[in-house]
């Protein structure tokens, strides 16, 4: 999956930083913290040619922050997929969909710039996952 690696790279490039909430705020997508269901972390929507991501306000600073550039990954990737409609509406597999957007969220918060200012320690690759916020379960996802 290197080509979503490209396309991170590329935004925080363009952008100077990795932070998802800035990347999105310059990419004029409206991201709103609302109360949802406990199992939803959060989506995108895509309407009249606006974007928009929902976080759930429940969630801690770094689920909100992964939720939030997992969600920018399916704007940057599928910018007009409807996921909860494919979800509920038909028997489309969003397993392929969901993997995308969670590597880029993994490229994104753990990017090379980032990644850089631990080359000299012994830093396991989980142990660097828990200081960016990201799920243990799909650390296997970065691409070197």
């Amino acid at each position: 999956m290197s080509w979503i690696k490209t396309i991170v790279d590329k935004l925080v490039q363009a952008h100077g930083t990795n932070d998802p909430f800035d990347i999105a705020s310059a990419l004029d997508i409206h991201v709103y913290k609302k109360e949802l269901h406990s199992e939803i972390m959060g989506f995108y929507k895509y309407i009249r040619r606006n974007k928009f991501i929902f976080i759930n306000s429940n969630l801690d600073f770094e689920e909100q922050r992964f939720t939030c550039a997992h969600e920018l990954g399916h704007s940057q990737l599928h910018p007009r997929l409807n996921t909860p409609f494919l979800r509920n509406k038909t028997l489309y597999s969003l397993d392929k969909i969901e993997r995308e957007a969670n590597t880029f969220a993994v490229e994104m918060l753990m990017h090379e710039t980032d990644l850089l200012q631990f080359q000299n320690q012994t830093l396991t690759l989980y142990e660097a996952a828990k200081i960016y916020g990201i799920p243990q379960e799909i650390i296997h996802l970065k691409f070197f």
